[in-house]
């Protein structure tokens, strides 16, 4: 993996405002850095903490926050009850924040529910972009307060803390779906979803694909260099269909890229 094509899109990655998610916003726009950092990203590790990874990055690189705990395990009678992503300190102010991370990919799904904004789901249907929400609220920024949160920062007032969230959003809708969206789940909006009927009917020979790995999700496609035609990616397109698995495809046609989701469902 290009480790500048990850930060890239990281960095460049729409966030969901507070309008949207009721939780106060920390935008990475907000750092102010100089040189990117030389991020050396994990092998065997999820999409989520290679996204935790480089942003933990480019906290420590800015010139205007410290970075004063980051992964912080709550334990409680030798059970982890949780984690705080990130508390870092803005060095102007001493104000010292509790940021949580989400790094997601969501479709719109108009049949999900009669209430819109909880119709972004995930690809194989088994979380929600509401739900997620929801546990930040209750569960996760609750967490900061929790007894047991004590004895991990020490030396930090827990009341005097901020708490912000940072949403890093990639969002389909359904091809050829003409949909009123937010403007900001507008500009969030990376591709299409389609299943693999309209697929098939969609290909050509002038076109070219590949099935990037989950580490990949989110990278430009036209940064790709192997390719394949539609034989190429059928068989391995089929058996995760089938196993219920939604795969995100690449795909180049002439000098255009696009990125689009071929459900299961």
């Amino acid at each position: 993996m290009n480790t500048t094509s990850r930060i890239s899109s990281i960095i460049h990655a729409t966030q969901l405002e507070t309008s949207l998610t009721g939780i106060p916003t920390f935008s990475l726009s907000e750092l102010q850095i100089t040189t990117l950092p030389e991020v050396q990203l994990p092998t065997n590790r999820r999409l989520g903490h290679l996204v935790e990874k480089v942003v933990s990055e480019l906290i420590k690189a800015s010139e205007n926050y410290n970075m004063l705990y980051e992964n912080v395990q709550i334990i409680q009678h030798k059970n982890t009850i949780g984690e705080l992503d990130f508390i870092i300190q803005q060095k102007a102010t001493t104000k010292i924040i509790h940021l949580e991370l989400a790094y997601k990919f969501y479709l719109f799904d108009p049949t999900f529910s009669a209430n819109a904004s909880k119709n972004w789901i995930g690809p194989n249907r088994k979380d929600a972009l509401h739900e997620k929400l929801e546990k930040l609220q209750q569960k996760q920024f609750p967490l900061l307060y929790h007894e047991a949160t004590k004895a991990k920062l020490p030396t930090i007032n827990v009341q005097k803390i901020t708490q912000k969230l940072c949403v890093l959003a990639n969002l389909f809708v359904p091809y050829q779906a003409t949909l009123k969206l937010n403007s900001t789940f507008q500009k969030a909006i990376k591709g299409v979803y389609m299943n693999f009927e309209i697929f098939t009917r969609l290909d050509n020979s002038a076109k070219a694909y590949y099935i990037p790995p989950k580490k990949a999700w989110g990278i430009d496609p036209s940064e790709h260099e192997v390719w394949t035609d539609f034989k190429g990616v059928k068989a391995s397109i089929l058996e995760n269909l089938s196993a219920k698995r939604s795969l995100l495809c690449w795909q180049k046609h002439n000098a255009t890229f696009e990125t689009f989701f071929i459900v299961w469902w």
